[in-house]
């Protein structure tokens, strides 16, 4: 199956390098490409996209705006941030908006061609490591951090998925939390799918998140 790409970008010779190593992969094609957000929000009307390389910092609108209206659509594509600065607030904020993860535009071409593989498969696409390292430095520097009203999904929530979430939040991944909890990896996977179908959330990226925004892991400490 060949995977559709979308190359949202402002800058021409960015979008170019992109193109040539992706039209190298024989499982991957760019179907379009859009300098900025209005633009991209145009053409995805009428293009058939599975994932869309999403810078942003564009003109008229930017990425984060672009992702969350994409991510508002029924069956949206996978959306990856690329940003020029490891840390980037705009990418914290990208994630929040609906984004499957992020990683920096001089990211070696090996690497983005498997975040791609590994987004358009449902997989994680930034190491859990890295989501929590971003979720520490910005989550109280933003208006949604901080004490947030109890969110009444996570009553839904068996107390092994609880604890389940507890350690995805924390960065590990699904076979270092069976090892922590004792489980088979696939119990664990069936737990965080579990987890996702609950509380209504596309991916891990969002399930770190949330337990940033509920207190169930806080910055800088554990749950």
């Amino acid at each position: 199956m060949t995977i559709r790409v979308m190359l949202v970008d402002d800058q021409v010779l960015l979008r170019t390098g992109f193109r040539m190593v992706l039209a190298a992969q024989p499982d991957m094609e760019v179907v379009a490409e859009a300098g900025d957000g209005v633009e991209a929000l145009q053409v995805l009307r009428a293009t058939e996209v599975d994932v869309v390389l999403m810078d942003v910092r564009m003109p008229k609108l930017d990425g984060v705006e672009t992702t969350r209206r994409i991510c508002l659509e029924p069956d949206p594509p996978k959306v990856l941030i690329l940003t020029t600065f490891d840390l980037d607030e705009y990418a914290f904020s990208g994630l929040k908006a609906g984004a499957s993860g992020f990683m920096l535009k001089d990211v070696p071409p090996a690497e983005l061609l498997s975040a791609i593989r590994a987004v358009h498969s449902g997989d994680a696409v930034v190491a859990p490591s890295t989501t929590r390292r971003l979720l520490d430095r910005f989550a109280p520097m933003l208006p949604a951090a901080g004490p947030q009203p109890p969110h009444a999904e996570l009553s839904r929530l068996t107390e092994r998925e609880r604890e389940v979430m507890i350690l995805v939040a924390q960065g590990l991944s699904n076979g270092e939390i069976a090892a922590r909890l004792v489980l088979s990896e696939a119990t664990v996977k069936t737990h965080v799918g579990r987890i996702l179908t609950k509380l209504g959330l596309r991916d891990r990226v969002q399930v770190v998140v949330l337990a940033y925004e509920t207190g169930l892991v806080r910055a800088g400490g554990n749950g």
